[in-house]
């Protein structure tokens, strides 16, 4: 977890160079920094912290895109008054991005397993960095699955992206929506129906899971029905970040040392279950 001398240390101005509509409700803002410097290396799962200047900070995923390294990505949900004034923004105006911080997506357990990746709404977005690292190094891992749940079709985040996904030969992609519309031809129903038609070894697979905490229980025990162990299930804890991470650190977990966001299931179960 960050502190907030971390915080100020590292504050780097950036620039936004576009803003790109994913959703009614979501946007990509793609990041420059203004003197012209790299972006930070970091491991896939980590977060910034996006200060927007005279209205507050959030924690946010980090993406990058493959083909353009030295851009940062940062896709934003309105849901609260810093990713409203995100969103609200135009191209050329700046703001101040601090990070990278926390634990990422744990690669080694999936070395030579099969890899399940299951996201719910905006949960996609830290996963996104974790399939770019997974089709880098695509020999160290087994079958790659994408199970991905949005409430609407006009709710699916990075679409072109997905398609891209599921048209590779060593990857299947699945995606469901909770209510269809007329254009829509796939799957209907909540994302725990994917999850025994999905084409993985259940007792050589890792999973990685992203999105609300409810979804995330569900997902967790589905999987663990099919037969996926719960200390092979690694969890995002991306809502309310910072306040999240925090109390986990005065529960038990904090003698295991975790610092988030990302947290193997069977270490943080009981305080989502107190959560819920």
């Amino acid at each position: 977890m960050s502190t907030p001398q971390q915080e100020k240390a590292n504050k780097t101005i950036y620039r936004i160079r576009s803003v790109v509509p994913e959703t009614p409700d979501t946007a990509t803002l793609e990041l420059v920094r203004a003197d012209g410097g790299a972006v930070p290396d970091f491991a896939p799962g980590q977060y910034n912290m996006v200060h927007v200047n005279n209205v507050g900070a959030a924690a946010m995923a980090i993406c990058v895109h493959p083909d353009a390294p030295d851009v940062l990505l940062h896709t934003v949900r309105a849901v609260g008054r810093v990713t409203e004034a995100l969103c609200g923004l135009d191209a050329g105006a700046e703001i101040t991005v601090s990070g990278p911080f926390g634990a990422g997506w744990p690669l080694e357990p999936a070395e030579e397993n099969d890899v399940v990746i299951v996201a719910g709404g905006i949960g996609l977005a830290p996963m996104r960095p974790l399939v770019h690292a997974l089709i880098r190094q695509r020999e160290r891992y087994g079958h790659t699955t994408v199970l991905y749940g949005a409430r609407t079709p006009e709710d699916i985040l990075y679409r072109k992206e997905l398609e891209r996904w599921r048209g590779r030969f060593d990857m299947e992609v699945l995606v469901t929506v909770d209510r269809a519309s007329r254009d829509w031809h796939g799957p209907v129903g909540v994302f725990t129906n994917l999850i025994p038609r999905a084409p993985f070894d259940p007792y050589y697979a890792v999973a990685y899971i992203a999105g609300p905490e409810v979804m995330m229980t569900y997902a967790v025990e589905a999987l663990h029905r099919r037969g996926v162990r719960k200390d092979w299930q690694f969890v995002y804890m991306q809502r309310d970040l910072k306040r999240g991470v925090r109390e986990i650190a005065t529960c038990d977990a904090e003698k295991s040392g975790l610092t988030g966001p990302v947290f193997r299931f069977d270490e943080v179960e009981q305080f989502l279950a107190a959560r819920e």
